[in-house]
């Protein structure tokens, strides 16, 4: 079994450790030194390329600097005049036009913080689950975040106009102005279209960062300030994992390219499943952001890691089997986080009639914890290999940082694949079918 740890601080002005990132690789296999020196240099090579590529300002990286460029103060702004004037806000969009938000407010606020009063609609086209939305606004005060880039993809297209005319019935067509807030296109598209006879509010969507990468843009940052996150702590943490992961000078101690280059020699390996690991529910759409992140950048040319999300220790007594003993084709990304936003500490009961007085006095994130380090024992011990990312807490700071790492990390890989992270021509192949189906022109 191997052990590589390294670590990596951010340092406050008052000189404290504000936050790191730890890497960990536990892994049964052996690999041969002939392959570890050719995807070394094969991501040297990337990442010489990627440099040029940056200074020649190839648009396709515009991600990288996004988190420099964004008009805080217009979202900031308008953030707070939301949360002032409205009881909800409705955030319309689908893949990566909800997946960020949803990951950053359920990662930092929880799943169960009714408090946060945004709700997601637009990525999908149940009628019941539209229905149990619009019932839920029926009395209430509410505004719209409509996300498209051309304003075309059916499931937001859909939803837009249902809430749109939900909006326009209830308050006129001056009133439903005020309420929607559009981010897209800034050019052309059937929204910008729409959105500038209607006179909303437009933020310009970058044309060139495709929807998986445009969480550090308007896209999340204004459902995430709504919420009441510290933007400017998120694009923080972003410039930090930049400047660490990225602007450094090219190093193999530098926890996102050892991440890189043994998840691919894993693959090489036979490792054609990769599970993303969490051990908190609020972490959920996270992983779900992570998926997409990976499976549309990498899944492609019938190449490509699959990218699973799951929770342990709830997934342990569903799959939890499979993974221990199953087919040996998968390894474990597991994100874990040193401190939680609580704690709850077990107390001593005098009966003792359900036999857990041993662990009174411990707290729930130590017993977790136990479950974690338990499992990871087993696995590894059981054939599967095992990176852990650790980080101190949760919080702001940390989920750009963690946006900035994945990010970086999926391009890497899928150039190291030889396949374009940027585009997704597999996604539109159902639309096709649907919209023939529809009787329609596909429309994009």
């Amino acid at each position: 079994m191997n052990l590589i740890v390294n670590k990596y601080y951010t340092i406050d002005k008052e000189g404290e450790v504000m936050t790191y990132i730890q890497f960990d690789f536990q892994n049964p296999i052996i690999f041969k030194e002939t392959q570890m020196i050719k995807f070394q240099q094969q991501l040297k090579n990337i990442h010489h390329k990627l440099c040029v590529q940056k200074q020649q300002k190839n648009p396709c990286l515009d991600w990288m600097n996004i988190h420099q460029t964004e008009d805080n103060f217009k979202i900031q702004e308008l953030a707070k005049k939301i949360r002032n004037r409205f009881q909800f806000l409705v955030v319309i969009g689908i893949g990566g036009s909800y997946a960020g938000a949803k990951a950053a407010i359920e990662m930092l606020q929880g799943t169960m913080n009714h408090r946060t009063k945004i709700l997601f609609v637009g990525q999908n086209m149940s009628s019941s689950y539209i229905h149990q939305i619009l019932e839920q606004l029926h009395d209430k005060d509410f505004a719209i975040h409509m996300i498209s880039k051309s304003g075309s993809t059916l499931e937001p297209a859909l939803a837009f106009r249902i809430f749109r005319t939900f909006l326009e019935k209830k308050y006129g067509e001056n009133g439903a102005q005020e309420r929607i807030f559009v981010t897209t296109n800034p050019n052309d598209g059937n929204l910008l279209k729409l959105s500038q006879k209607k006179k909303y509010t437009i933020f310009a969507l970058p044309e060139n960062i495709c929807g998986r990468f445009s969480v550090l843009t308007s896209v999340g940052l204004l459902p995430m300030a709504v919420a009441g996150i510290d933007i400017e702590y998120v694009q923080k943490g972003a410039t930090t994992a930049y400047k660490e992961l990225f602007s450094q000078i090219f190093n193999f101690n530098n926890p996102v390219y050892q991440y890189v280059l043994y998840r691919n020699l894993l693959y090489q390996s036979g490792k054609k499943i990769e599970l993303f690991v969490n051990y908190d529910p609020d972490m959920l759409a996270f992983g779900k952001w992570w998926s997409q992140l990976f499976a549309e950048s990498e899944g492609k040319n019938h190449k490509g890691i699959f990218p699973s999300t799951v929770i342990f220790s709830t997934d342990l007594h569903t799959i939890g089997q499979y993974i221990q003993e199953g087919e040996r084709h998968l390894f474990e990304t597991v994100l874990w986080f040193e401190n939680t936003l609580s704690n709850i500490t077990i107390e001593a009961d005098f009966e003792n009639l359900d036999g857990l007085n041993d662990l009174a006095g411990q707290t729930l994130q130590n017993i977790n914890k136990k479950a974690f380090l338990g499992t990871l024992q087993a696995h590894v011990e059981g054939g599967v290999p095992n990176f852990i990312l650790t980080i101190p807490k949760k919080d702001a700071f940390s989920f750009g940082y963690l946006v900035y790492f994945f990010e970086l990390a999926v391009t890497l890989s899928s150039y190291l694949n030889k396949v374009d992270p940027f585009n997704q021509p597999g996604v539109e192949a159902y639309k096709d079918y649907m919209y023939s189906l529809l009787d329609q022109c596909p429309i994009g």
